[in-house]
């Protein structure tokens, strides 16, 4: 049986405990770099004893997301927004949002990501040597991640 992978009607919701309470859609997603990215992260780790046994231990990690939109979109502008209201300086108070994720799939799947914080953000807009504005990545880190397959 074949499997399909289209990513076409991937959605994400974005919540944050100040800034955006009642959250708001992300669907204008960039084509010159990965749309949404979740890389891999290292739960645990293994070494061998001195006389060749196996030592394992887990560990806690972040879970990373990194996504990217449409320069200019609206989608980059509330992206904007929550950066901005998160960013410290001189001068200037943070939200501290606290930041949960949804990501729905076309298969109806989703995907959870609760207690996060966003870490890096750009805030200019970078033009590339073609002629088009950058896209614009913006990274969070999450506590927690549930995960629901599609019911089919």
């Amino acid at each position: 049986m074949a499997q399909d992978v289209s990513g076409f009607g991937f959605t994400l919701a974005i919540n944050a405990s100040v800034t955006f309470p009642a959250g708001f859609p992300v669907t204008q997603f960039s084509n010159d770099v990965d749309p949404a990215d979740f890389p891999a992260v290292k739960i645990g780790d293994v070494v061998m004893g001195l006389n060749g046994d196996l030592i394992s231990w887990a560990k806690a990690a972040v879970l990373p997301m990194t996504i990217s939109v449409i320069p200019g979109s609206p989608d980059d502008m509330n992206l904007q927004i929550l950066a901005q209201a998160n960013r410290v300086g001189q001068g200037k108070i943070s939200n501290y949002d606290v930041i949960n994720v949804t990501a729905v799939y076309p298969d109806g799947s989703t995907v959870i990501l609760t207690d996060g914080k966003i870490t890096d953000a750009t805030f200019g807009r970078a033009i590339l040597a073609e002629g088009r504005q950058k896209t614009r990545p913006y990274t969070f880190q999450f506590q927690d991640v549930t995960f629901t397959p599609a019911i089919l």
